[in-house]
């Protein structure tokens, strides 16, 4: 077995991020309270950059007659990176974080761009989903219109970079 401590040391001294996140989790019964946290604390364990994740499900409180069962979740999480960390958190939205370790966090210029743009993609994929709820057919079809224009777009300002 891995040594905790000596697997977070060698993680964040690469770079690497310990944090908590909370989630909060809603279900019909306590029983499925418990198998979705399960599952969720599973699913972060088998997101690519982590090095571990341990979960502590809070007790469900049950609601009033007719209503869910809640509960939150701890996760103390060890990534490879900060991007790691932003990635999971976009997916997942925890309602709270805090980073234990490292003290500050140095990201490459690189490292920026990544980030910047996975924020981007998130932001533009939420966009998409909530216009194509909400709008008529018409607003449909002119926001895939200013989709195309976009994407050929980027693929001037691609070619303009790799000529240069």
């Amino acid at each position: 077995m891995v040594d905790a401590e000596k697997l977070t040391k060698d993680t964040i001294k690469n770079g690497g991020v310990l944090a908590l996140l909370y989630f909060d989790v809603h279900a019909k019964d306590k029983e499925s309270v418990q198998n979705l946290g399960a599952g969720f604390i599973k699913h972060l364990l088998e997101n690519p950059g982590v090095a571990f994740a341990l979960g502590e499900i809070d007790e469900p409180i049950e609601g009033g007659e007719g209503e869910n069962v809640s509960s939150s979740i701890e996760v103390k999480i060890l990534t490879k990176d900060f991007t790691t960390l932003a990635n999971i958190c976009m997916e997942n939205s925890p309602f709270t974080i805090e980073i234990l370790r490292p003290d500050h966090i140095d990201l490459s210029l690189n490292q920026a761009h990544g980030l910047l743009s996975n924020i981007s993609a998130t932001t533009a994929e939420f966009k998409r989903q909530i216009l194509m709820k909400v709008s008529s057919k018409e607003e449909i079809a002119e926001f895939q219109k200013q989709l195309h224009a976009r994407a050929e777009l980027g693929k001037k300002l691609l070619k303009k970079k790799e000529g240069e």
